[in-house]
């Protein structure tokens, strides 16, 4: 064969594995924006557990359908980056749409991967509003400690008033 063909393969196969490992890929179109305000994007997302590239949309669509993401390759058609994250899958999303809505409103999210499934658009949306996993869990400790302290305020109380009578 021939070596670029073997070096696309290659390419191929790296972001397959790449995709694989990703909890979370979103593509955005970053047409229009400044070089500037796309190394800014990239230190935001690296700040939050992410990784933008910029693929080609040929390899990155064969990657995407031999990960079994089918609904995915649509999205990458003209100039796509795309972001990953390995643990949070909130934060691409989240990141995204706060640059869209801050500054930069030449980004357009196109879609994603989320564990597994294929979002939407709007499903990215709904998920970028989401607290992130860490603050989640702080909140359900937070409520489950509330209501085990008023559970023994209440058990104490009643042993004092016991021990009155």
């Amino acid at each position: 064969m021939k070596e670029s063909i073997l070096k696309k393969q290659e390419e191929v196969q790296a972001v397959t594995e790449k995709m694989k490992k990703s909890a979370a890929i979103v593509a955005f179109k970053y047409q229009g924006l400044t070089v500037e305000a796309f190394q800014n994007l990239r230190r935001e997302m690296r700040k939050n557990g992410c990784e933008v590239s910029v693929i080609r949309n040929n390899i990155s669509s064969r990657a995407a359908k031999e990960c079994g993401y089918d609904g995915f390759t649509d999205a990458l058609v003209g100039p796509v980056a795309l972001a990953f994250a390995e643990s949070d899958v909130v934060a691409p999303a989240k990141v995204l749409f706060k640059q869209l809505s801050d500054e930069n409103n030449k980004i357009e999210v196109v879609k994603g991967v989320v564990d597994g499934d294929v979002f939407s658009f709007d499903q990215l949306k709904e998920l970028s509003v989401l607290p992130s996993y860490e603050t989640l869990l702080t909140q359900l400790a937070a409520g489950m400690l509330g209501t085990v302290s008023q559970l023994a305020i209440g058990l104490n109380m009643l042993v004092e008033k016991g021990q009155e009578a």
